[in-house]
C-alpha cells in the first residue's frame, strides 16, 4: 500500500500491476506487458531475485529494483548482476522518482 501511494504520488497516470508472490507475478506478466518491477526481496515462497531474473529473461528492456531493507553486499551485486538497480527499504517518493528518471519512465508507462 505503501508503494503504490508514493507510485500514485509520482504519477497518477500510471497502471500498477501488484502480485503477492512469485507465482502471481508470472501470471501477471503472461497476460501484459510491463515497463517496471519493483520486487521486494523478501517474498513468500522464493526471493524477489529470483522472480528478477524471470522477469529479466522475459524482458531485457525492463527496468527492474530489487526493494529491501536488507542492504547485504551480497543481495545488491546480484540485483546488479541482473542489471537490475537496488532500492534500500523504507521507500521514499525521491527514491522512487529517483529511479523512474534514471530509466526514463516518468510517463505514460506500467509499474
Amino acid at each position: 500500500m505503501v508503494v503504490r501511494t508514493l507510485l500514485v504520488g509520482i504519477d497518477p497516470d500510471l497502471q500498477i500491476l501488484e502480485a503477492a508472490d512469485g507465482a502471481e507475478a508470472d501470471r501477471q506478466l503472461q497476460k501484459t506487458g510491463i515497463d517496471v518491477a519493483l520486487i521486494d526481496f523478501n517474498m513468500p515462497g522464493e526471493d524477489g531475485l529470483e522472480v528478477a531474473a524471470r522477469v529479466r529473461s522475459r524482458g531485457p528492456d525492463i527496468a527492474i529494483a530489487i526493494v529491501s531493507a536488507n542492504a547485504q553486499r551480497d543481495i545488491v551485486n546480484r540485483a546488479r548482476a541482473l542489471k537490475a538497480a537496488f532500492l534500500e527499504k523504507p521507500l521514499s517518493a525521491e527514491t522512487l522518482a529517483g529511479f523512474f528518471a534514471a530509466t526514463d519512465l516518468q510517463r505514460s508507462r506500467s509499474a
